[in-house]
């Protein structure tokens, strides 16, 4: 991979860190492909989000769900507000799958503000992307948690 398209491959994940950020979940979702999932392991080395306890296992459907709940006037995100913090590094390409995405691993840092109460997530994200348009769109998004099997608060925006 060129430093060209390394910098396509980076300039995209920090384009989707900040509209999580932001939160912007409505041009967020516009990220994924329309089979496109979100999912975040409840168990390491998790390898089936079908038949196993995940965390989140999100398709465009429920993505949308999600989204319009977090962005419902009497949602509880109004009255308490989210404040995010993503921060992305070691972003490298792993090469193509079986169906010619682009396999890409980035670790990260959240750190949330919610309800005057400060969270910290950490691990590694593994993307699926699809070439669109001079860009990419995500066909999954993996969220590899270090640490999956511990008890989770309740986690108010895509990580």
């Amino acid at each position: 991979m060129n430093w060209q398209e390394q910098q396509k491959l980076e300039d995209f994940l920090y384009l989707e860190a900040s509209l999580l950020d932001d939160p912007d979940l409505e041009r967020w979702i516009t990220l994924f492909t329309e089979d496109g999932t979100y999912w975040m392991p409840a168990m390491e080395n998790q390898q089936d989000p079908i038949n196993t306890i995940s965390h989140f296992y999100d398709d465009r459907v429920m993505m949308e769900i999600r989204r319009r709940n977090f962005s419902h006037p009497r949602a509880a995100s109004k009255e308490a507000g989210v404040n995010c913090s993503h921060v992305l590094g070691n972003i490298r390409a792993q090469g193509e799958d079986e169906r010619g995405d682009t396999v890409v691993s980035a670790n990260f840092h959240v750190v949330m503000w919610y309800r005057d109460e400060q969270r910290v997530y950490a691990g590694r994200y593994i993307y699926r992307l699809v070439e669109h348009k001079n860009s990419y769109l995500i066909r999954q998004k993996k969220v590899e948690l270090s640490n999956p099997e511990a008890p989770q608060q309740s986690i108010i925006i895509y990580l």
